[in-house]
């Protein structure tokens, strides 16, 4: 999540950038193939940049989660699906059992 906002607010920069270069040509400052290709090598340096600080923040959250002895989202869900697998294989094995102890029914 860190990674993909990271990544947004680095387009909306770049967003604001184009619209520099833009704004540069038009004033006869730069040529817009200049001002583009410029703002395209500067956004693709951020977006790079954005996208290793997520991996790294990610990272270091996991390390911060195991040193306090928490799991993330992802390990409590596989922790609930093996819970309800084995939940379902001990009724599997309680069923026989019951259906041998139960009392036939009396008659007359």
């Amino acid at each position: 999540r860190i990674a993909l906002a990271a990544v947004g607010a680095v387009a909306l920069t770049a967003e604001r950038a184009d619209a520099l270069a833009e704004e540069l040509a038009d004033r006869g400052l730069a040529r817009r193939e200049e001002a583009r290709a410029l703002i395209d090598e500067v956004s693709s340096g951020w977006r790079a940049d954005a996208t290793r600080f997520g991996e790294r923040a990610g990272a270091t959250l996991d390390s911060v989660f195991r040193e306090l002895g928490l799991v993330t989202k992802d390990e409590a869900e596989e922790l609930e699906l093996r819970l309800a697998q084995l939940e379902h294989r001990l009724r599997l094995l309680e069923e026989p059992a019951e259906a041998g102890t139960a009392t036939p029914p009396v008659q007359h």
